[in-house]
């Protein structure tokens, strides 16, 4: 009993060992303390309690909510990211089972003959053999090789959600796109039956003498023109809806989007601190996950340096006959550790530590840059749509005003007083005017999705712990 109290330390400094290579510290990173571009941005208060999965229901679409909930199940990209994340979950369930000890067996049943001398021997025997082994984790070796599979894992469902977003932003942006692109469609649609009316109006009159070929000329030219660009927008609208089908997992040829008015809201967008950035960006978190697990990875290398010890048990029964198989004479077994390591390797063990050195270096640099151009694509965000707010205004007000002024040629033109050249110039105006405001309209929508997504949408880093 005093031995076996006296080995008891020497089995725990065993059990416990040490953990080789640096510890993991994050990367410092100086960040700003506001956004150079949010001077005059109107800040919403943010709403901590509320849910942040379904960051696209502060547009209250209902067409875009039954749309975005079908990415992260029928999104192929998403599936292929979400099967990597349940692989890197394994690897690392494997991992942490090897720092525990393995269990084996092995039974066997042979016949056999030779021949000696001319004669003829035949014999059976019978095998069961237990057998358990058990690598000490003395340097932290395997530790340190679970700790790079946790964190590559977590880097893994980081970018899962960064994909899921993307694809969830992608779609938003097209959806906005399609929606405007049906405005413009029934804008042209209506220009199109005006000019049409113009046309029969101007033909009459031409058939009775009182108007110019010239000007039949022009209201025909002023037709088709409005019908060719609607006819532009009408396949520019089904390249739209084909890339929605795809984000969805569809085939084009099974998905279709009713032609609807667009009915969604703009929301304000919510700021977060440059520093909520670290929380709020999936691909921020992976590319720091990441910088742990390259951590991780010089303690695995570092831990080559140093021998590995493994204790390895068997016990079994060997007879020829079954019947005998398992009786106390037949027993055998062995018992006993395994030292190795590496004497002389020409500078591979420490190569291998300065790859892994450099490899970390890499993905530190790799993360300070996805912060840098995190906070780049929030400030170019806040820039465009506050320079948009304005340039919307402006845009509305030179809108309105060339359709008024398309409204007083038209009064003008029926009562004789101006040539119908004065109408086709201001009408073409008007719709170029109109079709100009439809498109900063569609910006806009584009540029505040692509500002929820700059800001992490509704995912958070406490989603992948």
């Amino acid at each position: 009993m005093k031995m076996s109290l006296r080995l008891t330390p020497v089995i725990l400094l065993l059990l416990g060992g040490c953990t080789v290579g640096p510890d993991y510290q994050r990367p410092s990173m100086a960040l700003p303390v506001h956004y150079k571009e949010a001077r005059g941005w109107q800040q919403a208060t943010p709403q901590d309690s509320a849910s942040k999965g379904e960051w696209w229901a502060v547009y209250r679409d209902p067409q875009l909510d039954a749309l975005l909930r079908q990415v992260s199940l029928s999104n192929q990209n998403v599936a292929s990211y979400t099967a990597l994340y349940r692989q890197a979950l394994a690897l690392a369930a494997q991992s942490r089972a090897g720092l525990y000890p393995s269990v084996s067996y092995d039974a066997s049943t042979t016949r056999s003959s030779s021949h000696s001398d001319g004669q003829r021997s035949t014999g059976n025997a019978h095998q069961a053999e237990l057998s358990a082994s058990w690598e000490l984790d003395l340097w932290g070796k395997q530790r340190r090789t679970l700790e790079e599979n946790r964190a590559s894992a977590e880097a893994s469902a980081a970018e899962l959600a960064n994909m899921t977003l993307s694809a969830q932003s992608e779609l938003a942006q097209d959806y906005f796109e399609l929606r405007v692109m049906d405005e413009k469609i029934a804008l042209y649609q209506r220009s199109v039956a005006a000019y049409e009316r113009y046309l029969t109006v101007i033909n009459n009159k031409y058939q009775a003498g009182s108007e110019s070929r010239g000007t039949l000329a022009q209201a025909q030219m002023q037709l088709e023109s409005a019908r060719s660009t609607a006819q532009d927008y009408q396949w520019q609208r089904a390249q739209l809806e084909h890339a929605i089908a795809i984000l969805l997992g569809k085939a084009p040829a099974d998905f279709s989007l009713p032609v609807a008015k667009l009915s969604a809201t703009m929301p304000a967008i919510p700021q977060t601190l440059p520093a909520g950035l670290l929380q709020r960006r999936p691909d921020i978190a992976e590319a720091e996950r990441n910088v742990a697990a390259a951590n991780a990875a010089i303690g695995v290398a570092v831990a080559g340096y140093y021998p590995d010890l493994s204790l390895s048990a068997s016990g079994g029964v060997s007879a020829s006959a079954i019947q005998s198989l398992f009786s106390l004479p037949n027993r055998v077994w062995s018992l006993g550790p395994s030292l190795s390591g590496t004497l002389l390797d020409f500078g591979a063990t420490s190569a291998e530590v300065d790859q892994a050195r450099a490899a970390y270096d890499s993905k530190v640099a790799t993360y300070r840059q996805t912060v840098l151009s995190a906070l780049q694509e929030v400030e170019d965000g806040l820039v465009e749509l506050n320079t948009l707010q304005g340039e919307i205004a402006a845009q509305q007000r030179a809108s309105d005003a060339a359709q008024e002024s398309a409204r007083v040629t038209r009064n003008q033109y029926e009562a004789g007083m101006i040539d119908y050249l004065d109408v086709a110039t201001t009408e073409n105006s008007s719709l170029s005017e109109q079709q100009s405001l439809l498109s900063l309209q569609s910006t806009q929508w584009v540029a505040s999705v692509e500002l929820i997504a700059a800001l992490g949408g509704g995912w958070h880093a406490s989603q992948s712990e």
